[in-house]
């Protein structure tokens, strides 16, 4: 809701400025914290669920009218060069007079609870029972139709056949294609999987991008990726998944790039529309139902209690009918279940959500009942998480969003609330979950957290419209001129803006009257030469680089791709950036970036990220003046090149979690400004006791192989880490047992060169590492391991291993192992891992898989021929690509 998030928001400004190193003296101390308690109070009643829309409407003005006095006062500051006190008497007044309204409302509130309580029974109140929510999607209803759908996936039929899964929004298309996708018969069966979503406004080169799983290139056109995609599939059995197909003409301009392959390869294809379906040529298609009663409550209970508990028998009368009133729609019981576990468990709440239920179906409005439905688990929101939920609005339809850049963007918005025992961050994280939960946002898990997010469509309609109700986000059509945008906080962008035929100028000048806007959101906006002097988030393409380090109020840049750049440019940060008072999140994926020194005054940063950025030496620190630069927020930095990781780097540094470096030659105009020399003191990298993360990758740094290794000469890893890669590091047996001996190391990619042709590992060593990468070292031969070197390893990767003698037979007993993957390795490497493979199926272990790859079709054809001679060369647990 747009109150807390403006009094929370109002509250974090206040605490950055008291304690910035320069602004602090800004706002007088009584007045401030007269004003907190103000605050305090009108958060109080805001987390009390007291819901008042008026109410909540005058709170939101009255903070955010606060907030722009006061940043407005600290960009004045910043631009004169002059510091004054800022007085808060008529803002504390104006708090004053919303106060009083809020005391007047409470006061009639409780006397009408008395009065209630007088002449009503009371009612018993268990503990609110809380899980986490399931990572994989709920089956209920789906066992029989998951069945026939793995019957037609795998059967006789080899030409390619299109099967087509019918219904509403809601109603588990794609949970119901999800778990086929994901079963093991069918990973075992596919060479190829792949899976992309259309939506009513799709782009073939993004879904072309997407079924090839990468980022979609601006060098390569949708010609070339649907090639590239046709000479993937051919003479490979695959499964590709097209959800929410709208039209029959997406399918049409695509289909020719589907190669029948006569090897029963299988297209799922998700819609709503019959008519749709109708048009694929199948035979039959599936067509999603509704749940039955009995599987509705089946689903409400899964929903509804923990996986122990099963539905007490007082609740089990107002529970069928809550699940009743679903209509058998599993989103709808899947969110309602959800909102009902995370409450308080009375029956009068019960009753409260089922009457709630009937006065919407009792309405008539059928084309709004399940949006109004859903409304519910927004309008139970706890207070915390519903700006959270409307700041989702921002994501396009069916785009995934990375769960960190959420987290980021949530923080630099302000209103994730601090508490003293996590950052603003792992609250967020916290909250990011609890989403989930709810079900309001479904995650894409790996390594057993949360890496993407994304919306039902059904549940982002819902979030739109109260996001624009709240007036908490405006969401810019450009086909629409902006008229009204005046008062506007956040203004995101959904599309480019057109060329031609489109009336610029009025679009432009509307837009600036948006002089308050805190955010400009959208990576399809088009040139923007406009200031707004208290923007926070700027995550877009239109602003200059000269015109964003303008804006001295940001908090949060991100500069994507610009469709009309097609290099990777060069840019030198202004000295200026250091006015930037509150930036902590600096973000340019396509851009080389010199920093100045001044970079290592901002002390709010927070993660730093480019295709390289070179940071200078920062002064040193030893006078107790200067202890304010620590740079204590920053957690994040990649990727850093030619860092000279000094003990003063260190000490500015001290809470670096994730940090990716890259050393290369020092032949370039950008090192003059920075080191001239070829110690870069890497074995200080131990004083970094907070590091989980560690990228280091060198590029004939040193004058001859002696000096390149002998950059981690002594090195000392800190024990926190958890993820280690490193590229041409040359690593002696001493170096790799001291990574060994890591006891957090779950993740280690290793590039380059082991000295010498043999790697003996020591029983008691790697004893976390789930995920090992070895690549590209040539001079490797003899690898003399067991189950007891890596005794929880999952995955092994081996990459370009042209003279390894083999894989120890011992890898395959490791009882964790899922699957061994070989890239362009010695032949003996391949026949070895079939080995493997093939004792542990004997053994009776299933749940192995070996992959074996090639660049070359010939070498692929080559090997084949040698290997038939395995039992398990036709097993489904082997793959061969090329």
């Amino acid at each position: 809701m747009a109150a807390y998030a403006a009094v929370v928001s109002l509250m974090n400004n206040i605490d950055n400025i008291q304690n910035h190193p320069r602004f602090s003296i800004s706002l007088d101390k009584k007045q401030t914290e007269s004003l907190g308690e103000r605050l305090d109070f009108l958060l109080d009643f805001i987390e009390m669920n007291h819901s008042h829309e008026l109410l909540e409407s005058e709170i939101a003005s009255a903070a955010y009218a606060a907030e722009d006095v006061i940043e407005s006062h600290i960009v004045d500051q910043i631009h004169s060069g002059l510091t004054s006190l800022l007085d808060l008497r008529t803002v504390i007044q104006d708090m004053d007079s919303v106060k009083e309204k809020v005391v007047i409302c409470k006061e009639e509130k409780e006397g009408l609870l008395k009065v209630h309580r007088q002449y009503s029974t009371s009612t018993t109140s268990s503990t609110p029972s809380i899980t986490s929510g399931g990572k994989s999607a709920t089956m209920v209803g789906l066992d029989e139709e998951l069945i026939e759908l793995l019957d037609a996936l795998t059967g006789r039929q080899s030409s390619l056949q299109i099967i087509p899964i019918v219904g509403m929004g809601g109603i588990g298309k794609t949970t119901l294609a999800r778990n086929a996708y994901e079963h093991g018969l069918i990973v075992n069966r596919f060479d190829i999987r792949a899976w992309a979503t259309i939506s009513q406004e799709y782009s073939l080169k993004e879904i072309f991008s997407e079924l090839l799983s990468r980022q979609s290139s601006q060098s390569a056109n949708e010609q070339q990726l649907a090639q590239e995609l046709y000479q993937s599939l051919i003479g490979r059995r695959y499964l590709i998944i097209l959800d929410d197909i709208w039209s029959i003409d997406a399918w049409e301009k695509m289909m020719f790039f589907f190669p029948d392959n006569n090897n029963g390869s299988r297209i799922i294809i998700t819609t709503r529309l019959s008519n749709v379906a109708v048009q694929f040529g199948s035979s039959s298609y599936f067509s999603k139902k509704f749940l039955d009663e009995n599987q509705s409550w089946k689903l409400f209970c899964e929903k509804a209690f923990s996986q122990e508990e099963v539905c007490p028998p007082e609740f089990e009368e107002i529970g069928k009918k809550i699940a009743e009133k679903c209509q058998g729609l599993p989103l709808l019981i899947v969110v309602i279940g959800a909102l009902l576990r995370k409450s308080c468990r009375t029956r009068e709440y019960w009753e409260n959500i089922s009457n709630d239920i009937n006065s919407i179906l009792d309405s008539g409005e059928d084309g709004d009942q399940n949006l109004d439905i859903l409304s519910l688990s927004y309008m139970h929101l706890p207070a915390h998480l519903k700006p959270c939920f409307l700041y989702l609005a921002i994501v396009p339809e069916d785009h995934l969003i990375h769960a960190s850049e959420l987290i980021r963007l949530w923080v630099a918005e302000g209103f994730i609330k601090p508490n003293k025992t996590q950052s603003l961050k792992e609250v967020a994280k916290c909250y990011v979950n609890d989403l989930i939960d709810r079900n309001l946002i479904l995650g894409r898990w790996f390594d057993g957290r949360v890496k993407y997010s994304t919306m039902h469509d059904l549940v982002r309609d819902l979030c739109i419209k109260k996001a624009q109700k709240e007036k908490f986000i405006c969401m810019m059509r450009f086909r629409d001129i902006p008229l009204g945008v005046k008062m506007e906080r956040r203004i995101a962008f959904q599309e480019k803006i057109p060329k031609e035929n489109y009336d610029h100028e009025l679009f432009f000048h509307e837009l600036e009257s948006a002089s308050l806007a805190r955010s400009l959101i959208g990576k399809r906006g088009g040139e923007l030469s406009l200031e707004f002097k208290l923007l926070r988030v700027s995550h877009m393409i239109g602003f200059s680089l000269e015109d964003i380090f303008k804006q001295v109020n940001l908090r949060y840049i991100f500069k994507p791709l610009d469709w009309r750049t097609t290099r990777t440019i060069s840019y030198k940060l202004p000295s200026s950036i250091s006015l930037l008072w509150n930036l902590q999140v600096l973000i340019f994926p396509y851009i080389d970036l010199v920093a100045p020194p001044e970079i290592w005054e901002m002390a709010q940063l927070w993660y730093v990220k480019s295709i390289s950025i070179y940071l200078p030496e920062p002064h040193s620190s030893c006078d107790q003046q200067d202890e304010f630069i620590v740079l204590r927020s920053l957690q994040t930095l990649k990727k850093v090149v030619n860092l000279r990781l000094s003990e003063e780097v260190c000490k500015r540094i001290p809470n670096i979690k994730n940090l990716h470096m890259e050393y290369h030659p020092q032949n370039s105009l950008r090192e003059c400004e920075g080191n001239l020399s070829y110690d870069y003191s890497l074995y200080n990298i131990g004083r970094l006791h907070k590091l989980e993360s560690l990228k280091c990758h060198l590029y004939d740094v040193g004058a001859d192989d002696t000096q390149q290794g002998g950059l981690l000469k002594k090195m000392t890893f800190p024990r926190s880490l958890r993820k280690l890669d490193l590229a041409n590091c040359d690593l002696g047996p001493e170096d790799l047992r001291t990574i060994g001996s890591l006891p957090n190391l779950v993740d280690f990619k290793l590039q380059g060169k082991i000295i010498g042709n043999e790697w003996d590992p020591v029983e008691g060593e790697f004893i976390c590492l789930k995920f090992l990468e070895i690549h590209l070292c040539h001079d490797l031969i003899y690898w003399n391991a067991d189950s007891s070197h890596f005794p929880v390893l999952e995955k092994l990767v081996l990459l370009g291993l042209s003279k390894l003698d083999e894989i120890p037979l011992g890898i395959g007993e490791i009882p964790t192992l899922g699957v061994i993957v070989l890239d362009e390795c010695s032949e003996y490497a391949n026949i070895s891992a079939m080995k493997i493979l093939e004792e542990q199926e004997y053994l009776g272990n299933d749940g192995l898989r070996v992959v074996i790859m090639f660049w070359k079709n010939e070498d692929l054809d080559r090997f084949k021929e040698k290997a038939k001679q395995f039992q398990c060369f036709t097993s489904n647990n082997l793959g061969f690509f090329s």
